[in-house]
């Protein structure tokens, strides 16, 4: 009998959101214009399911990527606003294994998330990425993702992203399928740190699909609720 895998749903808001993306930290292998390998997941099968979420929140970009060059997306969960994003259903060790590749950690070993689960919030590190939050829960599974221990800064300490990790995010909003392109380019433009360096033109010339105009599909939107204590 195949012992059950404890799943979660790591809400991605950056360039993971876009499958072709997640699959170099699922199965390796380097993104389309990334500079960086990546060692994959020991269970390199994909999501079992992806959807568009909206979470509150702010996201924005900040620091310098060593992957893409430009700034990076961060989530700063106390900030005013609402953060899309994609939740990819995994196992909690993919999610681990996930989490140690953005903290520049060898994967390999599962992550104790009892404090996240149970207060919401988690510092695993002083790291970009070290932070685990849970935003709220969906199917009875825990929403988690992964952002700075530090709250949003002020306009001096934003940076702007890179074109080539700007269409990787662009693409993975395309894929959730519950925006329009349009929207998705204001979206982007709109961010902290985009904000006045990338115009909605500048980010649809980057995106993939350029400018289709159909509706938004079927894709389920919905907000988690608080975490919980």
């Amino acid at each position: 009998m195949t012992e059950a895998r404890p799943r979660v749903w790591y809400a991605a808001y950056g360039s993971n959101m876009h499958a072709e993306r997640l699959g170099c930290y699922l199965a390796g292998g380097r993104p389309p214009g990334g500079a960086r390998e990546f060692p994959g997941c020991r269970d390199p099968r994909g999501p079992d399911r992806s959807m568009a979420v909206e979470l509150d929140g702010q996201v924005y970009f900040a620091a310098e990527s060593p992957v893409w060059t430009g700034g990076l997306a961060f989530y700063d969960p106390d900030a005013d606003g609402t953060a899309w994003g994609v939740a990819h259903l995994l196992t909690a060790g993919q999610f681990s294994d996930i989490a140690a590749q953005e903290m520049y950690r060898e994967p390999g070993a599962d992550l104790d998330l009892a404090e996240v689960l149970a207060t919401g919030r988690c510092a695993l590190g002083p790291g970009r990425y070290e932070t685990l939050v849970c935003p709220g829960h969906l199917d009875g599974l825990p929403v988690l993702t992964l952002t700075a221990p530090w709250p949003m800064p002020p306009a001096d300490g934003l940076s702007p992203p890179s074109a080539a990790y700007l269409r990787h995010i662009a693409a993975g909003l395309h894929e959730a399928g519950a925006w329009r392109p349009a929207e998705v380019a204001g979206y982007l433009a709109s961010r902290p740190g985009a904000a006045g360096h990338w115009t909605p033109e500048d980010v649809a010339a980057v995106s993939v699909p350029r400018a289709p105009t159909e509706p938004p599909g079927p894709s389920t939107r919905f907000r988690p609720g608080p975490r919980r204590s």
